[in-house]
């Protein structure tokens, strides 16, 4: 590590310090948090194996499930074993390709995850709308194209924050970053370097994806309403929207831990750091472990296969 004017260092390496203001209750916060983990984990990797097992599955709503799955299970696994390894063996250090890499997932993944779900507006729209196309139009080729198209919107949005890092701010006034994981803004504050370009880029790249994704999937949802209310009885009105509660339910599920947690950390100055640090974690915790159960309750072809799947083995039992 060397020293720079008895001020900043350039660094190899931070140290991440959990739960800051917790730490003696770190033991016993391993228990709720691993256990939500590996809920989030046996949830999402059934929904892929259920989807993979089910012909009748093979259809392109279930093929945005399985991407939203994968997706959640990288930002859950991103964090979540370095999170447990400085509960239950005080594992902070992490090297700064470690820690730039830990950035990109998070940032990437959230930001590919609102992508996913505008490609998932985008196919209740045609087969509410036009449903004799919907095939025709959502083939499994355009899908795969969707989804891909998400990808790379996270990844040339996120990939130049990291870049930047590592370019212009070589080094820093502690190794001590005060949260449990290398989120952009807690790295950014350590440096000794002008961090302004950084910081606009962060804060516009996140308005930017929040107001467009939303605007598109909001104007998705406005011609889903107007051609529902076209349907000739309140019956059909009901089942057509049915097919759309799961999918509102996911982005319900998604953007209120980032709203909540982006007033606090504006607005919520009063509020103690250790109140930040959690709903940071939560935020990235509560979609994995909802969206499997939603999707399981709310469709019947995947409650019914999972039923089976669980007959069968206490039959073998």
């Amino acid at each position: 590590m060397l020293t720079f004017h008895n001020i900043c260092w350039a660094l190899s390496s931070f140290h991440l310090t959990g739960i800051r203001g917790l730490e003696s209750q770190h033991l016993w916060l391993s228990i709720p948090f691993g256990s939500m983990y590996l809920v989030a984990v046996v949830g999402n990797v059934t929904i892929l194996a259920v989807v993979r097992e089910e012909h009748s599955l093979h259809q392109p709503r279930y093929f945005f499930l399985c991407m939203l799955a994968v997706i959640d299970l990288v930002l859950s696994t991103s964090t979540m074993p370095k999170l447990l390894g400085i509960f239950w063996f005080d594992a902070g250090d992490i090297g700064l390709d470690a820690c730039l890499a830990q950035m990109f997932l998070i940032h990437c993944f959230a930001t590919v995850e609102s992508g996913i779900f505008l490609a998932m507006a985008f196919d209740r729209y045609v087969a509410i709308c036009d449903p004799l196309h919907h095939t025709t139009v959502l083939t499994h080729a355009v899908v795969g194209r969707l989804g891909l198209a998400a990808l790379l919107h996270g990844v040339l949005y996120i990939g130049p924050l990291s870049l930047m890092i590592h370019l212009q701010l070589p080094i820093y006034k502690s190794r001590i970053i005060s949260h449990s994981y290398c989120e952009h803004m807690a790295v950014v504050t350590l440096a000794c370097s002008d961090s302004r370009v950084n910081n606009v880029y962060g804060l516009s790249i996140g308005f930017l994806v929040l107001i467009l994704d939303s605007a598109a999937i909001a104007a998705s949802y406005v011609m889903i309403f107007r051609a529902v209310m076209g349907l000739a009885t309140p019956e059909a009105r009901l089942k057509t929207l049915g097919t759309c509660g799961s999918h509102i339910c996911a982005i319900l599920i998604f953007c209120v831990p980032i709203a909540v947690s982006s007033l606090i950390h504006w607005f919520g100055h009063h509020v103690s750091p250790p109140i930040h640090t959690l709903l940071a974690n939560f935020y990235l915790l509560i979609p994995p472990i909802l969206n499997p159960i939603v999707y399981a309750v709310r469709t019947k072809q995947i409650r019914e296969r999972l039923l089976q799947i669980l007959k069968r083995e206490m039959r073998n039992r």
